[in-house]
C-alpha cells in the first residue's frame, strides 16, 4: 500500500507512516488558550516540556490509549480526522466533476496525478517556514487556505482549468502542513515513545481512509452533487483549523528571532549533509518507491490472471490492511526497545513476500503475499524513533517537511516507473525485479545507518 504520511490537511502521501491538501497519499504529520488569530502576532512563551505519560517499563508497552491522556493531542487527532475525510471526499468529487465537465478520462485521471509536482516544489520551497514561523500559525493558515480553495471549487461554473489550479494550490502547502504537524507532535508528546505512537496513529487514520473512505465518498455522491460534497470538504478544513487554533498551545518558532534566513535548499543540504540523518532519510524515502509497484500494477495483473472484480477489490485492500495490522501490533504489543530492534530485520524482509510474483501467483497466494508485505511495515514505528532522535530540534520542522515531500515524490516516481516498465515487461516480472531491488537498497541503507556516527538514545539500534 502507498505509504501515507500522517500529516494531511490539504492534499497525506502516510505513515507511514507514513495523508494533505489534495491527496490522502500523499499522507507520515500538531489545551488550551485562545490567543490571537492565525494572522496576528502570537505570544512567544517559553516552550513547556511535553506532558509526561505514565512511564512504561521496558517490559510494558505504553499502548495507543496512553497518548489520548495528553489533552493537547486529542484536538490534533480530531483535526487530522476531519482533514483526511475532507480530502477523500474532495478527490472523488473533483474527479467526477472534471469528468462530467470534459467527458475526458485523461482529464479525470489528471486531477489525481497533478498534485505530485506542486507537492514536490512546495515541500522544497516552503520547508524553512516550518521552523521560522510558530507552528500553530502555520497549521491554521494552511487549513484556512485549503478551506478557501475547496470553497472556490464548489462555486457553480468554476472552469476546469481553475479547478486544477486550486487543486495544485492545496497540494503546494500540503508538505508544509505535514512537516509542521509532525514536528509539533514532538512538542506535544515529547520526542520519545509517545511521539512514535502518535505519529503511527495519525498514519493509520490516513491509511484507513484508503480502505473505507472512497466507498463512503461514492455513497455520498448518490445523495449530493459533486460541488455539494466539496462544500463538506471546505467545512472539514474549517473545523480542523478551529480545533488546532483553540485546542493547541501557542509555541514560539524553533528558529531564533535573530537567526539568519536560509535559502529553501539550505534545509535540504542540512538534512542530507549529515551522514546518519541522510541514511535515515533515504531509508524513509526509497523503500516506498518500490512498494508502490505492485499496488500500481494490480489492475493489469488481476486482468491478466482472470481475477474477478471482487477479487481485485480484495487484493487492493490486502497491503493497506496488513500495514495497519502490523502497526497496531507493534504499537500495542511491543516496547520501544523491541520496536527499535525489529527495524533492520523487518525492513529487509518487507519486500521478500513480493517475490511470489515470480511464479505468477493466483489470487490466494497473492493475497497472502500482499498481507505479509504489509505486516512487515511494523518496522516504521522504530524507524520514526531513530529519525526524530537524529534530527536537531532547530531543524525538526524543515526535516519533517522534506521527509514528507520525498516520501510522496518517491511514490509518484515509483508508480510512473512501474507503468513505464510494464509497457515492455510482463507485470509479474516488473514486481519481482522491484522486490529484488528494494531488498538490495534496504540492506545497503541499513549498513550505512549502522556505520554512521551520531548520538544515540536507548531506542537506537546500538543502544545497550
Amino acid at each position: 500500500m502507498t505509504t501515507v504520511d500522517p500529516g494531511t490537511p490539504p492534499a497525506e502521501p502516510r505513515t507511514t507512516p507514513q495523508g494533505a491538501p489534495g491527496s490522502v497519499r500523499d499522507s507520515a504529520s500538531a489545551v488550551s488558550g485562545s490567543g490571537p488569530g492565525p494572522g496576528a502576532s502570537e505570544p512567544a512563551p517559553a516552550p513547556a516540556p511535553a506532558p509526561a505519560l505514565a512511564p512504561a517499563s521496558a517490559k510494558e508497552p505504553a499502548g495507543y490509549r496512553s497518548i489520548f491522556r495528553v489533552r493537547e493531542f486529542r484536538p490534533v487527532f480530531a483535526a487530522h480526522l476531519l482533514s483526511v475525510l475532507g480530502i477523500v471526499v474532495a478527490e472523488i468529487s473533483l474527479t467526477v466533476l472534471v469528468f462530467r465537465a470534459t467527458g475526458s478520462p485523461l482529464m479525470s485521471a489528471l486531477t489525481f496525478a497533478i498534485g505530485f509536482i506542486p507537492y514536490a516544489f512546495g515541500g522544497t520551497l516552503l520547508a524553512p517556514l516550518a521552523d521560522r514561523l510558530p507552528a500553530r500559525r502555520v497549521l491554521v493558515g494552511c487549513d484556512l487556505l485549503c478551506a478557501a480553495c475547496a470553497a472556490a471549487m464548489a462555486v457553480p461554473a468554476t472552469p476546469v482549468a481553475l479547478l486544477l489550479v486550486l487543486r495544485c494550490a492545496m497540494a503546494f502547502v500540503a508538505p508544509l502542513f505535514q512537516g509542521t504537524r509532525s514536528a509539533s507532535l514532538a512538542d506535544i508528546l515529547g520526542a520519545g515513545d509517545a511521539y512514535v505512537l502518535g505519529r503511527s496513529l495519525l498514519r493509520m487514520v490516513a491509511q484507513s481512509a484508503q480502505l473505507i473512505g472512497f466507498g463512503l465518498g461514492g455513497l455520498l455522491l448518490t445523495v449530493l452533487a459533486p460541488r455539494g460534497a466539496i462544500t463538506l470538504t471546505a467545512a472539514g478544513f474549517l473545523g480542523s483549523a478551529l480545533l488546532l487554533r483553540l485546542g493547541t498551545r501557542a509555541r514560539p518558532a524553533r528558529a531564533a528571532d535573530g537567526a539568519p534566513r536560509s535559502s529553501p535548499l539550505a534545509g535540504l543540504r542540512a538534512v542530507l549533509g549529515e551522514r546518519r540523518l541522510r541514511a535515515l532519510t533515504l531509508l524513509c524515502w526509497l523503500p516506498p518507491l518500490f512498494v508502490v509497484v505492485p499496488e500500481a500494477l494490480l489492475t493489469p495483473y488481476a486482468a491478466g490472471i482472470g481475477a474477478s472484480t471482487a477479487a481485485l477489490g480484495l487484493l487492493m485492500c490486502a497491503l493497506p490492511a496488513g500495514t495497519i495490522a502490523g502497526e497496531l501490533w507493534a504499537g500495542s504489543a511491543l516496547t520501544a526497545r523491541t520496536r527499535s530492534r525489529i527495524v533492520a530485520p523487518l525492513a529487509a524482509l518487507a519486500p521478500v513476500p513480493l517475490l511470489a510474483y515470480a511464479v505468477r501467483p493466483g489470487v490466494p497466494l497473492l493475497l497472502a503475499a500482499l498481507v505479509l508485505a504489509g505486516l512487515a511495515h511494523a518496522y516504521t514505528l522504530g524507524l520514526d524513533q531513530w529519525y526524530v532522535d537524529a534530527v536537531p530540534e532547530e531543524l525538526r520542522g524543515r526535516a519533517m517537511t522534506l521527509l514528507s515531500t520525498g516520501l510522496m515524490t518517491s511514490q509518484g516516481v515509483g508508480m510512473a516507473l512501474a507503468g513505464a516498465a510494464a509497457e515492455f515487461l510482463p507485470v509479474h516480472a516488473v514486481v519481482t525485479i522491484a522486490a529484488v531491488l528494494a531488498t538490495g537498497v534496504v540492506l545497503l541503507l541499513l549498513a550505512e545507518v549502522r556505520g554512521s556516527d551520531g548520538p544515540r538514545r536507548e531506542t537506537d539500534p546500538g543502544a545497550k
